[in-house]
C-alpha cells in the first residue's frame, strides 16, 4: 500500500500537487471525482478540474461508494487520485437529512472499506481533503458536525498514508513521510 494524503484550505493548490504527484509515480492514472455538479459555479470548477488534468487519465465519477467504484474501475491504474475527501463526506450525509450519528456511520464505513482497498492494491493512492478546522467556529450544529466528521476522516486516512502534505499558497509542507520523522512532523536530522 502506497498512500499520500494532501490536506489544505480553499484553493491551496491541493488537486495541483495531487495532479502533480500523480504524473511522476506513473502514466497510467484513475482520477476518482467525488464532486457533483448542482449548480453553475459548481460545473465551472468540475469543467476546470477536467481541463487541468491529462486527456489520457481515466475520470471515473463516484459521489458515494467509492472503494466500491474504483475496485471496479481500477483495471492496470498505477495511481489512483481521489479528489476529495470533503465533498465525499458532505455525500455520504445524503439528501435525507440523515442525523449526525448515522451520517458518522456512513462516513467510518466508507473509510474502512477504502483503506482495506488501499491495504491490497499494488496501486499509489492518491487522497485529496480539505482541513477546515483551522478557521471559525462554524455557527450551527450541522456546520459543526461536518467539521468534526471531516477531521476525524482526515485523522484516520493520516494515520494509514506513507506521505501527508499540509498546502499553504500552493507549497506543500510535509506533516509524515520521507522527510519527517515516523511521527510526523519535520525532522530534524539532516540528509
Amino acid at each position: 500500500m502506497s498512500v499520500r494524503f494532501i490536506l489544505g484550505g480553499a484553493r491551496s493548490g491541493k488537486s495541483r500537487y495531487a495532479q502533480e504527484l500523480a504524473a511522476r509515480l506513473g502514466r497510467r492514472v484513475l482520477y476518482v471525482a467525488t464532486a457533483e455538479a448542482l449548480d453553475e459555479e459548481m460545473n465551472s470548477r468540475i469543467e476546470a478540474h477536467k481541463k487541468s488534468r491529462p486527456f489520457t487519465w481515466r475520470t471515473l465519477e463516484a459521489q458515494t461508494d467509492v472503494a466500491k467504484a474504483i475496485s471496479s474501475e481500477i483495471g492496470d491504474a498505477e495511481v489512483v487520485v481521489l479528489d476529495c475527501l470533503t465533498l465525499l463526506i458532505s455525500n455520504l450525509r445524503g439528501r435525507d437529512s440523515t442525523d449526525i450519528e448515522t451520517w458518522e456511520k456512513r462516513v467510518t464505513a466508507e473509510l474502512e472499506t477504502l483503506i482495506s482497498l488501499m491495504e491490497v492494491t499494488p496501486s499509489h493512492f492518491i487522497i485529496v481533503s480539505n482541513e477546515v478546522s483551522l478557521g471559525l467556529v462554524p455557527p450551527n450544529p450541522l456546520g459543526r458536525a461536518y467539521r468534526d466528521i471531516l477531521g476525524l476522516a482526515n485523522q484516520m486516512l493520516a494515520k494509514h498514508a506513507e506521505e501527508v502534505y499540509f498546502m499553504v499558497a500552493g507549497i506543500p509542507i510535509p506533516l509524515k513521510g520521507r522527510t519527517c520523522s515516523s511521527e510526523g512532523g519535520l525532522s530534524l536530522e539532516r540528509g
